[in-house]
């Protein structure tokens, strides 16, 4: 399968021109480090900044709470730092999944641009 994707690549940088070749490298697959790099990156790098240092924030709240929870011994005092913690856990895991939906909707824009240039590069060699 692998082989058949090479051919395919192969075929299709064959018939781009050399800008249109070396914009199609550039929407290559990602590893991890650079999927989550690059949601740094673009019109709203500044959202995810905050998001993150958000998410810190709360986690952090998290395990200050975890601290007290096992310190307290009165029973309302447990319930209270344990649905705190919950609360700020919950709360981090939610911006986590807020940047790797990013994540995912970058390779997904990505993946579009590809088709595009391709569909592009098939039909003006219809065309000609």
């Amino acid at each position: 399968m692998k082989a058949n994707m090479e051919d395919i690549d192969q075929l299709i940088k064959e018939t781009l021109t050399e800008q249109e070749a070396k914009f199609y490298d550039d929407l290559d697959e990602q590893n991890l480090w650079q999927m989550i790099l690059d949601i740094f990156r673009g019109k709203n790098s500044w959202v995810v900044y905050v998001m993150s240092i958000v998410q810190v924030l709360f986690f952090g709240v998290f395990v200050y709470c975890a601290i007290q929870f096992f310190e307290v011994e009165a029973t309302n005092d447990l319930i209270r730092w344990g649905i705190f913690g919950t609360l700020a856990l919950m709360a981090s895991s939610m911006l986590k999944l807020f940047s790797w939906m990013q994540m995912d909707k970058k390779a997904i824009i990505r993946e579009i641009k590809r088709l595009e240039l391709q569909v592009s590069s098939l039909s003006g060699k219809i065309s000609e």
